[in-house]
């Protein structure tokens, strides 16, 4: 007779005590990279930040921990270093589902990301003002609440660029939860395509979209860049730089001849100077240059010759 060990749904949750000049990087990979739920809580004396991340596990065993908290405090101490901070204090626990529960839900309340466009949870009442618009959506586990920096910065030169075009398609690169993708369509899109190469991320964005009505703008798929024919009016991708780079020849590829590309998910300083020289390199000239804190957004126009002239904003 055979006992077969039920599995279990618990949760991995990673305590970052962290300078708050690390927190929005690390939140980021965090979310974006590791597809972890994440709560922060600002310390009364402003001197340091706690970080709670919560990572979905089905029993895990003490070696994916320690893999798991060896990819997180590596990333810390990169970006401590180059923040010339304090390494940040890590420690972990793991809980069952009923005590994580809902708990980071009550830290998701509607707000305007931009003006004039609300972000919208599913468990959340909200009346919509005048001229605005709501996307209504659940985050699941996939990257792409609307609360980090990159976010902002990539909606505000989506917004403009679809301002002055016509008959626009979108490409949205990194999907996540699809909310680019779905704010295009409100901004004017005809149509929008996101992406992504996590299924959770595809499911959220799949139904976040059935939600919202847009199911005939914009279609999500599970595939990659590669495979993908153009061109595109727009190319968007909220990504981390390393892939960025990966990705630079098809995203020049996909962003049609006087079209626009997107790019954000880049801390300010060396990162940036890295994308805009490869890029600029290509058939790409740079725009504008938007700062929130210590992240940028590039827009580059797809032209016949490289080049730049940038716009600081």
């Amino acid at each position: 007779m055979s006992h077969s060990k039920k599995v279990t749904s618990c949760w991995l949750k990673v305590t970052i005590h962290s300078d708050p000049v690390l927190v929005d990087a690390l939140s980021d990979f965090l979310v974006g990279v590791t597809g972890a739920g994440v709560e922060i809580v600002v310390d009364d004396s402003l001197s340091s930040t706690k970080i709670n991340a919560f990572l979905e596990k089905r029993n895990p065993d003490e070696s994916e921990i320690r893999q798991t908290l060896e990819q997180i405090s590596g990333y810390a101490r990169e970006l401590a270093e180059i923040f010339q901070v304090s390494v940040p204090a890590i420690e972990s626990s793991v809980i069952e589902e009923e005590d994580w529960g809902t708990t980071w839900k009550e830290h998701f309340k509607p707000f305007a990301i931009i003006p004039g466009l609300v972000i919208k949870p599913t468990w959340e009442e909200y009346q919509a003002g005048m001229d605005e618009k709501v996307i209504e959506m659940d985050p699941g586990m996939a990257f792409g609440t609307g609360h980090h920096a990159t976010t902002t910065l990539s909606l505000e030169l989506l917004r403009a660029v679809l301002q002055d075009m016509t008959a626009a398609s979108v490409l949205d690169v990194g999907t996540g939860t699809g909310i680019l993708g779905m704010a295009a369509t409100l901004f004017g899109a005809d149509r929008a395509m996101g992406i992504d190469n996590d299924p959770e991320a595809i499911a959220a964005a799949s139904e976040n979209v059935r939600r919202n009505g847009l199911g005939e703008k914009m279609t999500v798929a599970l595939t990659s860049l590669s495979a993908l024919q153009g061109p595109f009016s727009i190319v968007v991708a909220n990504i981390i730089h390393n892939v960025l780079l990966d990705l630079a020849d098809d995203l020049d590829r996909l962003t049609a001849r006087g079209g626009k590309l997107i790019l954000s998910g880049l801390l300010t300083g060396e990162q940036t100077d890295t994308i805009i020289k490869h890029f600029s390199d290509k058939r790409l000239s740079l725009t504008t240059h938007l700062q929130k804190k210590e992240w940028s957004a590039l827009l580059f126009e797809k032209t016949a010759v490289g080049g730049q002239r940038s716009v600081v904003g």
